[in-house]
């Protein structure tokens, strides 16, 4: 697919923007992992998706370093206000659901792609970390803060908007094709 296609794909799934994406752009920072180390978000080491069990830096690199090119896509909400959490989750619960649909349709023209996306993976309703390996480990996927990525230097590297302004709220993932 050209970069049309995928425009096109992205939009009619229902992310708000979409842009391409160069994999050469893609930087790793530790300082980002140690946000994870934090477990602000509660999920550090309780899923394969999440640090420790998505791998190193150095795995994660790895992984990355198969592809060249990939797109970048987003949801973004309208916030009533700074505190609507309301909102900001079902903006979230939005996008999940778009990279779950775009995820399948680009599987059928890309079948080994990495698809890394916002918020810890939720292919299972219970994860089978550590005690089992992971059900799905080619369908399961990470954040891009898992991986070390830093969005919003993803976003400027690839000429992508992050920040859209006061009371919005912009959800980012990505899939790399090839």
């Amino acid at each position: 697919m050209n970069y049309e296609e995928l425009e096109k794909l992205g939009l009619d799934t229902g992310f708000s923007h979409i842009a391409p994406l160069k994999c050469s752009t893609i930087e790793l920072l530790p300082e980002v992992r140690q946000m994870c180390e934090a477990n602000t978000c509660g999920m550090y080491g309780k899923r394969w998706s999440c640090p420790p069990g998505c791998g190193t830096l150095e795995d994660c690199r790895a992984k990355i370093n198969q592809y060249q090119a990939g797109i970048l896509v987003q949801t973004v909400g309208e916030l009533e206000d700074s505190m609507d959490g309301e909102t900001m989750m079902e903006t979230e619960a939005l996008h999940k659901q778009n990279f779950y649909a775009m995820e399948k349709l680009l599987r059928e023209t890309y079948p080994d792609m990495l698809a890394i996306g916002a918020g810890c993976c939720t292919k299972c309703e219970t994860c089978t970390y550590p005690d089992e390996p992971c059900r799905f480990p080619k369908k399961a996927f990470s954040s891009m803060e898992a991986y070390g990525m830093l969005v919003t230097q993803i976003c400027k590297a690839n000429d992508m908007t992050y920040y859209y302004g006061p009371c919005t709220i912009a959800y980012t993932s990505c899939y790399l094709l090839e």
